[in-house]
């Protein structure tokens, strides 16, 4: 109980009254299942019902199997000789057959409500206590004879059955029932017909006779009472770690979306988290892409335009990006820094940024007319530029924030070619080294001229550019 109350503490702080007594807390934590969902974004919670929704299909699933099995088996089965009584066997199964079908085709049209969920227990054991209390009609018995009926064990499956969806609640509601329908039906045992039967302490003339053992039915009901406690106990701590999962999944998915698919597996799936300083070399391909004059115009637009266009354009870029095996590192407000080669080792990282940059410009250019549509006067332009070599890629920051990124003289080197694209007149620009590392690597425009020994803002030393486009 204490670990029960612990986590209601560390689940749901908001949710608690410092003037609430432990025991009222702990009552409330088991009456409302476990941690509440408060806290939790509405897109986890809706990922937690769509898994309860599931539970319950399986849960109906399981009982149509279970039915199906007993009517199955009950009508190839020898028949037990001694009735002489209506046998309501047939009745029980068909009856149940068609509720749980009901049950079933109703979990696919809706999310059924809990009302309707305790009514379905409720039915299970009414109806599992009702074929026990039959035998000692079939059988012309004293109704002490339906005590001793093996048919109980089969309130076990209905109870963890409801195991199958983490709220324990149903589990408790379950076990609870089948604890008062089994005392009703000792009761009615006891107090009827009290002239065939007789309570006995001696264990042989209780299994040989209509005699009633109080300590034997107590047995059982102490059973089904632990049985249920166990189980909702497991559950209580499975329903915490349940929400946890769910919303480490949600966090884990939302990552990917931050990062390059393999910097984000490197994460989730790492022994340990990756720390500051840690990195290592590698030879890639670094690709900026930007946009002309985009904070100047940006500056006499309504916001809306401007972020409308911003996203078209990133949306237009960045499938050639990954198309070419590129992976975006940063946005730079209007720009883009991609890596090639730098998260996954790559033997064309040079010819595939190359090849990014001339398809991300032509793909830009094609969306001139809905940029205008956005609002955007004008011409919407932009530069690339591509430069490779060796690299650091790893991890920078404080323990408390950390980013993964590529440092090296190409990340320098490809911003100060993209700068040079307005002096240059070009599109996309490149040096020559990498220029020509890309073409041994496939790349295949190899007929383009080398301006060398040109001046770039920034550099205190010429180079040797090569316009791709």
């Amino acid at each position: 109980m204490a670990e029960i109350d612990g986590g209601m503490k560390s689940i749901a702080k908001t949710d608690e009254n410092p003037s609430e007594s432990a025991l009222a807390r702990t009552l409330r934590y088991i009456l409302r299942g476990g941690p509440t969902d408060d806290g939790i974004p509405a897109r986890v919670r809706a990922e937690i019902a769509q898994r309860e929704a599931a539970a319950e299909r399986l849960i109906g699933w399981v009982q149509l199997g279970i039915v199906v099995f007993f009517a199955t088996l009950y009508s190839i089965a020898p028949k037990a000789e001694g009735g002489s009584g209506f046998n309501f066997v047939p009745i029980a199964l068909a009856a149940y057959f068609l509720f749980t079908v009901l049950r079933l085709g109703l979990s696919y049209r809706m999310v059924l409500p809990e009302w309707y969920l305790v009514t379905s227990i409720v039915v299970d054991i009414v109806l599992l206590c009702g074929l026990i209390f039959s035998f000692h009609i079939q059988y012309a018995q004293h109704p002490a004879f339906y005590l001793k009926a093996p048919t109980l064990m089969y309130v076990f499956i209905f109870i963890s059955l409801r195991a199958l969806r983490f709220d324990p609640r149903f589990v408790l509601t379950t076990g609870a029932i089948a604890v008062m329908g089994w005392l009703m039906l000792v009761t009615y045992a006891v107090v009827g017909e009290m002239g065939g039967m007789h309570i006995t302490r001696n264990y042989v003339e209780y299994l040989t006779s209509n005699a009633i053992l109080i300590g034997a039915e107590l047995d059982k009901t102490i059973i089904i009472l632990g049985v249920t406690a166990i189980l909702s106990f497991a559950l209580y701590r499975g329903r915490q770690m349940l929400f946890d999962s769910i919303r480490d999944h949600a966090a884990a998915e939302d990552l990917r979306r931050f990062f390059a698919p393999e910097v984000a597996r490197s994460i989730t799936d790492s022994d340990r988290m990756p720390k500051a300083g840690e990195g290592e070399m590698r030879n890639a391909a670094i690709l900026i892409v930007d946009v002309r004059s985009f904070t100047q115009t940006a500056e006499t637009l309504p916001p809306q335009v401007v972020m409308e266009t911003l996203a078209k354009y990133q949306e237009a870029v960045l499938p050639v990006i990954q198309g070419h095996n590129g992976r975006v590192d940063k946005f730079l407000g209007d720009g883009i820094l991609a890596t090639f080669g730098a998260v996954q080792k790559s033997e064309r990282y040079a010819a595939d940024a190359l090849n990014a940059a001339r398809d991300a410009v032509a793909a830009v250019d094609a969306l001139e007319e809905e940029f205008r549509a956005l609002g955007w006067p004008g011409e919407l332009k932009v530069g690339a530029a591509v430069a490779s070599g060796s690299v650091t890629v790893g991890v920078v920051g404080a323990k408390d924030r950390l980013e993964f990124t590529v440092i090296g003289n190409p990340v320098n080197l490809a911003s100060k070619l993209e700068d040079a694209n307005k002096a240059q007149n070009t599109r996309v620009l490149t040096d020559e080294e990498t220029y020509r590392a890309a073409l041994a690597q496939g790349f295949a425009n190899g007929d383009l001229p080398v301006r060398r020994n040109e001046s770039v803002t920034g550099l205190n030393h010429t180079v040797d550019l090569v316009a791709v486009a």
